[in-house]
């Protein structure tokens, strides 16, 4: 692994995606960096993190033979790796929110963002970004469901420790596609998932609001869910919110 630290950059996405244009760099090559300025999440959301208390990374990941329309599953292991290292740390009410949320309880912990090159029908590489809230003890701005490892354990967290750690389980979890278990990837991950089976109040797309269960997601990524007459619909990204 070849570890880059910046005291400030706008997005350690944006830096790696530019550093692979412009030269050859190593598989799991890092990014990270104390302040993240201008970091985003989800549907161009903005990331916000205090400086010098969190972690905000950004990895080279590479493949061989990943097909594009598995890509979902790359949001799985993410998810599936980040979720096993806190959970070594702080096994309490930890689960995955569709996409790839992290919770603890129904509080925010960590934040991702993929960004995929793709050959053809082929995924040859992607820059994962990760947003871990480890030490931060107040979040300003609007962010009342976000919290942070310290606020749970009520003590501070190593991050270069938690870093090794997270990278470690991504090239695990990244062995998975490699051997293309992709059934063992999905079972895994949904059984975190967040509300699985727990009957909830969700709205789609339109405003209109409904009562459903999720029951797992389909090959492609889309939510499923079983709605109040035992039909099961399924949902794509901004199709379905959270309530």
């Amino acid at each position: 692994m070849k570890l880059v630290k910046l005291n400030a950059i706008d997005s350690t996405n944006r830096f790696l995606k530019d550093l692979v244009k412009g030269a050859s760099v190593e598989n799991w090559t890092v990014i990270t960096t104390e302040n993240q300025t201008h970091g985003k999440g989800q549907f161009q959301k903005k990331w916000q993190s205090e400086p010098g208390k969190n972690l905000t990374f950004s990895v080279l990941c590479e493949f061989e033979n990943f097909k594009a329309e598995r890509a979902f599953y790359l949001n799985c292991i993410v998810s599936l790796a980040v979720f096993r290292v806190l959970y070594s740390h702080i096994p309490e009410k930890l689960s995955i929110k569709w996409p790839n949320d992290i919770l603890s309880h129904t509080k925010k912990l960590c934040g991702i963002l993929i960004e995929n090159t793709v050959s053809h029908d082929t995924i040859i590489r992607s820059v994962i970004g990760v947003g871990l809230n480890v030490n931060q003890e107040v979040f300003k701005g609007g962010l009342p469901m976000a919290t942070s490892m310290k606020l749970i354990a009520n003590k501070d967290f190593n991050r270069d420790i938690l870093l090794n750690e997270l990278i470690d389980e991504l090239k695990t979890q990244a062995q998975l596609i490699e051997n293309q278990e992709f059934e063992i990837i999905k079972e895994r991950y949904e059984k975190h998932l967040f509300r699985r089976n727990i009957p909830s109040m969700y709205k789609d797309a339109s405003g209109h609001h409904f009562m459903g269960k999720i029951l797992g997601i389909n090959n492609e990524g889309s939510l499923s869910v079983e709605l109040e007459n035992e039909s099961v619909k399924t949902f794509d990204l901004k199709e379905i919110q959270f309530i």
